[in-house]
C-alpha cells in the first residue's frame, strides 16, 4: 500500500491518512476543489467555450470584486462574527471616490485612497460599536447596511449614474500585462514568496522545538502552487494577457492569508474566533482584534467597491446592493470557513468566488435562466454549510 506523510513527517498509508482526516472532519480544501472540478466539467461537456481562455479570463475579471469582498467578510467569519454592511460600504466608498474625481477633479489615485479611507473609518466605529458597547455585530453591521445606503444615495445625489473615465481609475480592470515576462515574473515571485514563508515557518517551529511538517511535504506544495500558476498564465495569455485585477485579488488572499497563518496577530484573531473568554484570560486584548479585524474587513471591502467600480466603469445607486453581498459571504462558507469561528482560510475567499462565478458564467453561457441560478447557489450554500455543521459536532464528539 502506498504511503504518505501526516503533517508533521510521521509516515502513514494512504488509508490511514484518509481515515484520520473523516474522523477530525477535516479534508480541507479538497472537497472545494473537486466539486469546483465537476462544475467545470459539467459546463464544459455542456458548452466547450467555457474552458476557453477568452471566458477563464473573463471569468477572474468577474469575479475579482467579489472575491475581494468575500476576503474581507473572512476576517469578520473567523472571530465568530459577521459584517452584513460591507457590500452597501463597497458601493459607500466606490461613491465617494466616484463623485472626488468626476464632479470635483481630484486626481484618481487620490480619489481612490479616500474611498480607502472613508472605508477604515466605518470599519473602525462599527468595530468600536460591537466592542465597547457589546451590541451584537449581526445588529450593528444590519443597521449600517441601511444607514449606508442612505449615506450613498446622499452622496451621489440626484446624479444618480457617475461615468468613470479617469484612467487610473478605469485601468485597475482594464489593465492587461500583455508582457509573457511581467506574467511569469509575477508568478515565480509568488512562488518563491509561498516557499520562503513555509520554509521560515518550519525552521521557526522546529527551532522552538515543536511539530513541524515535514520538508518533502512543503516541497509538494510549492510545485503544486508552481504548477498552477504556470497553467493560469498559460491561460491568461492565450488570450489578453495577466489582468490587474487578478494580481490584486490574488494579491489581497496572500496578504491576509500570511497575516492570519504566520503572524501572532492571526493566532490572535484565530484564539479569539476559537473560544473569546480563553483568549482573553491567555492575555490576549480581544476588543483590540475584534475592531482591527472589522477595520481591514471595511478596508478590503472600500478595495472590492473601487474594483467593481472599475470594470463597470460607472458607480450608481445600487452599486455595493443586489446580491453582492450575499455572493460574498456564500463565497467564503463554500470555500471552507466556519460560521462558527475559529477555523478556516482566507484561500477560502478564492475558492468559493470561483464556484459561485463558476455557476453564474456557465448559466449565463447556457443561456439558463436567473431563477435557476439562485436556487443552484443556495442549494450549493446550503451543502457546504450543512457540511461544517457536521463537521463541527463531529470535532465536538470527539473531544470528549
Amino acid at each position: 500500500m502506498s504511503t504518505l506523510s501526516d503533517e508533521y513527517g510521521k509516515p502513514k498509508t494512504s488509508l490511514a491518512w484518509l481515515n484520520r482526516r473523516l474522523d477530525s472532519a477535516d479534508l480541507g480544501s479538497l472537497p472545494i476543489i473537486i466539486g469546483l472540478a465537476g462544475i467545470w466539467l459539467i459546463f464544459w461537456l455542456a458548452n466547450d467555450k467555457f474552458l476557453s481562455p477568452l471566458n477563464l479570463t473573463n471569468l477572474m475579471l468577474q469575479i475579482a470584486a467579489l472575491g475581494t469582498l468575500a476576503t474581507g467578510i473572512f476576517l469578520a467569519l473567523l472571530l465568530g462574527e459577521i459584517d452584513l454592511s460591507a457590500g452597501v460600504v463597497s458601493g459607500l466608498c466606490a461613491a465617494v471616490m466616484a463623485v472626488l474625481n468626476v464632479k470635483l477633479g481630484v486626481p484618481g489615485p487620490l480619489a481612490v485612497l479616500a474611498g480607502m479611507l472613508i472605508g477604515t473609518l466605518i470599519g473602525l466605529f462599527q468595530g468600536a460599536l460591537i466592542t465597547r458597547l457589546h451590541i451584537p455585530s449581526f445588529i450593528v453591521t444590519l443597521a449600517g447596511m441601511i444607514g449606508w445606503q442612505g449615506a450613498l444615495l446622499w452622496v451621489l445625489g440626484s446624479t444618480g449614474t457617475l461615468n468613470l473615465r479617469d484612467e487610473f481609475i478605469t485601468g485597475i480592470a482594464g489593465t492587461f500585462f500583455r508582457e509573457a515576462i511581467i506574467g511569469l515574473s509575477v508568478g515565480a515571485l509568488l512562488v518563491a514568496g509561498y516557499a520562503a514563508v513555509l520554509f521560515l515557518d518550519r525552521r521557526r517551529r522546529l527551532t522552538a522545538q515543536l511539530l513541524a511538517p515535514s520538508a518533502q511535504r512543503l516541497i509538494v506544495r510549492v510545485v503544486v502552487l508552481a504548477a498552477i500558476m504556470l497553467a493560469a498564465m498559460l491561460v491568461f495569455y492565450a488570450d489578453r494577457g495577466l489582468p490587474l485585477a487578478a494580481v490584486i485579488f490574488v494579491g489581497v488572499v496572500i496578504a491576509i492569508d500570511w497575516l492570519t497563518k504566520h503572524t501572532v496577530y492571526g493566532r490572535h484573531i484565530f484564539a479569539v474566533g476559537g473560544h473569546a473568554e480563553s483568549a482573553r484570560r491567555a492575555g490576549i486584548q480581544v476588543d483590540r482584534v475584534r475592531i482591527s479585524a472589522f477595520v481591514l474587513s471595511s478596508m478590503i471591502a472600500a478595495l472590492a467597491g473601487v474594483l467593481a467600480a472599475s470594470r463597470l466603469l460607472a458607480v450608481n445607486q445600487s452599486s455595493g446592493g443586489s446580491d453582492f453581498l450575499l455572493n460574498a459571504i456564500a463565497a467564503t462558507v463554500i470555500g471552507g470557513t466556519s460560521l462558527f469561528g475559529g477555523r478556516g482560510s482566507a484561500w477560502s475567499a478564492l475558492l468559493g468566488a470561483l464556484v459561485i462565478g463558476s455557476i453564474s458564467n456557465g448559466m449565463d453561457l447556457l443561456a439558463f435562466e436567473s431563477s435557476l441560478k439562485f436556487m443552484i447557489t443556495a442549494a450549493v450554500l446550503l451543502a457546504a454549510v450543512t457540511i461544517d455543521a457536521v463537521a463541527r459536532r463531529r470535532r465536538e464528539a470527539a473531544g470528549r
